[in-house]
């Protein structure tokens, strides 16, 4: 027997004691992610940002992808439904409504035009093409 209990399983011992049908655990589907919980990578070449985020389960359309300078923001509203037959009565459903956001910073500015973002299979894909600086240049002082 364990010395130490987790805080989980300590929230689970709780939960087994109260009545049924106060807490339903979900019977399908995924469940919502933690807000802020964006899965990401990212990677660093010398002309541009490629970064994959993890986004199962999200339509395309409910993706929303802002570049300011160096800070990217990814922006998703999940919603998950049963779906329902003419020859079957409803007896109980759960919805998933929610949205999950994450925001960072990269070391250079990016090329808001140039961005490419790609989703397949519940990753999105983004090229951040890096802003070309015009670099330092000498001032002659007269």
């Amino acid at each position: 027997m364990s010395a130490l209990t987790t805080s989980s399983s300590l929230f689970d011992e709780f939960l087994r004691g109260l009545p049924g049908g106060f807490y339903l655990k979900p019977l399908h589907g995924d469940p919502l992610p933690a807000p802020g919980s964006i899965k990401i990578d990212v990677k660093e070449a010398a002309e541009a940002y490629t970064v994959q985020a993890e986004l199962p389960g999200v339509d395309k359309n409910d993706i929303q992808v802002t570049v300011d300078r160096n800070l990217v923001t990814l922006r998703a509203e999940i919603k998950q439904f049963d779906k329902k037959s003419d020859s079957e009565r409803l007896l109980h459903e759960e919805r998933y409504y929610g949205s999950v956001s994450r925001s960072f910073q990269l070391g250079s500015e990016i090329d808001e035009a140039k961005v490419k973002a790609r989703y397949e299979q519940g990753v999105l894909t983004l090229t951040l093409p890096k802003k070309e600086t015009a670099g330092s240049r000498r001032i002659n002082v007269e």
